[in-house]
């Protein structure tokens, strides 16, 4: 099990974490801004120069998955993470990871008043062998109290366990966050499982289209990007029922007809991934009613939206994106086509 300790910049996260694993058996404190540093010896300056934050890298949001999954295989027990994540589509993907490894995450916000941090985030202690350390640190910490605002009014509050540390120790902090995990008032997070894939897979997408030929496009929770309705083919199972299968689960919408078949496209392997056969769907046009039987984002969906192609070409990676425009053109054509990493061959 996780206890993920979520917060704003001097909410006290570190040192309640530290007094959190005296109170909990058995458990070890991992704090993934170790990566953050690794990254800096790891990565050329050029790459880390690209992103405002670590955070913002991809390996760093894998690493922190992969590493908390080598921690507790190796030790067992719990482990308490002190991390800020504010961002729902990277906190998501990080513990959608964690759920596909069926590692368990709580998750608790330390959430004083904004006066008591902007007064904590003034007298903190910073190192003094850091040039211009002082300010620069401070900055960083005032310049997120506005997303983390944004924050607690779109998601963090309806996700995670709230505590307010405004009143108390780090101490007294833990022992509620103590009772609230042995107690089950902080409840796992409800994402969904998804494991990874250990060898080349087969998945099936399914293209649904409004009124206006605009195509479905759904933000899965349990990893990053926008993708089509599908899923990985199940064993024994026909590619085309396993998208008409995904597309009930994913958005209510039950398909009467098998789709037709629009691209089969070879993604070659690039690891950590295996690749493997992605085929495409033509799932036809909803009218207005079926469109607004559409389930509201739940587990396994962030958000959905109708896009144009171009509208999509902003949205999806590219790879994704080529197959989807070369599924559009078999749809007009009428004639289904074999791709190689997005691109038609034969």
């Amino acid at each position: 099990m996780i206890v993920w300790i979520n917060g704003a910049f001097g909410a006290g996260k570190t040192t309640t974490a530290r007094e959190l694993i005296e109170l909990i058996p058995n458990s070890t404190l991992f704090d993934p801004e170790a990566i953050g540093g690794a990254l800096a010896h790891l990565l050329p300056p050029k790459r880390l120069a690209e992103v405002g934050d670590f955070q913002d890298l991809p390996i760093w949001r894998r690493l922190v998955i992969d590493t908390a999954a080598a921690m507790l295989a190796e030790l067992g027990g719990t482990l308490v993470v002190p991390m800020t994540l504010l961002r729902q589509e990277y906190r998501d993907e990080i513990f959608g990871g964690l759920a596909a490894r069926r590692i368990t995450v709580r998750h608790v916000l330390l959430a004083p008043a904004e006066t008591i941090l902007r007064e904590r985030i003034a007298n903190r202690e910073v190192p003094p062998d850091l040039p211009d350390g002082e300010m620069r640190i401070r900055q960083w910490a005032y310049d997120h109290i506005e997303p983390y605002r944004a924050a607690l009014a779109s998601w963090l509050t309806a996700d995670a366990h709230p505590i307010d540390t405004g009143a108390l120790t780090p101490y007294e902090t833990a022992v509620r966050i103590a009772e609230a995990v042995s107690s089950g008032s902080a409840p796992v997070c409800d994402i969904v499982q998804t494991p990874e894939p250990t060898s080349e897979t087969i998945a099936a997408g399914v293209l649904l289209f409004d009124e206006q030929d605009r195509v479905l496009l759904v933000d899965p929770t349990y990893k990053a990007g926008w993708e089509f309705p599908g899923g990985v083919v199940e064993p024994g199972e026909a590619p085309a029922r396993a998208g008409m299968r995904e597309v009930t689960e994913e958005t209510g919408i039950r398909l009467d007809d098998v789709p037709r078949l629009l691209v089969v496209d070879w993604e070659r392997p690039v690891p950590p991934g295996y690749g493997g056969l992605r085929l495409l769907f033509d799932g036809g046009r909803l009218d207005s009613a079926e469109a607004g039987r559409l389930l509201l984002p739940g587990p396994e969906l962030r958000d959905w939206r109708f896009v144009t192609e171009e509208e999509a070409a902003d949205l999806l990676p590219p790879v994704r994106y080529e197959r989807l425009r070369w599924a559009l053109r078999a749809r007009e054509r009428g004639a289904a086509l074999y791709l190689e990493a997005g691109v038609p061959v034969g």
